[in-house]
């Protein structure tokens, strides 16, 4: 079975730092192209947004609520996507997803459980 686990997330003071995990096993992905990786969140009451997002050619995209201070990153070796996330606000507590979006005769995204990320003093 293919399986996207969310790791690293918590309780964190304003200002402080996460770095979440994404850990990808199964062999589909050695059979699908990776199209784009990406975070996206979903605060209650809220629409779930993308907040980053790294495509195959390399570039970076995010949301405007958290440029400049999260960074996606992807390790290929470990099958692992990682969201670094400082500078942290209340207003960033959500339940955060990893997805992988991969492609062969069409476009089919794979969703992480999700992980709660909470932002308080």
């Amino acid at each position: 079975q293919v399986q996207l686990v969310e790791s690293g997330g918590g309780l964190v003071q304003p200002g402080g730092s996460l770095r979440l995990t994404c850990a990808a096993s199964g062999s589909v992905f050695s059979l699908r192209r990776i199209s784009a990786v990406s975070w996206y969140r979903q605060a209650p009451g809220k629409e779930r947004e993308v907040v980053a997002t790294l495509t195959t050619d390399g570039s970076t995209h995010y949301a405007d609520s958290v440029k400049g201070r999260y960074t996606i990153s992807r390790d290929n070796t470990k099958n692992t996507v990682y969201l670094q996330m400082n500078t942290l606000r209340p207003e960033d507590t959500a339940v955060y997803y990893c997805n992988v979006r991969t492609f062969l005769t069409a476009y089919y995204d794979y969703w992480g459980q999700g992980i709660q990320v909470t932002v308080s003093s």
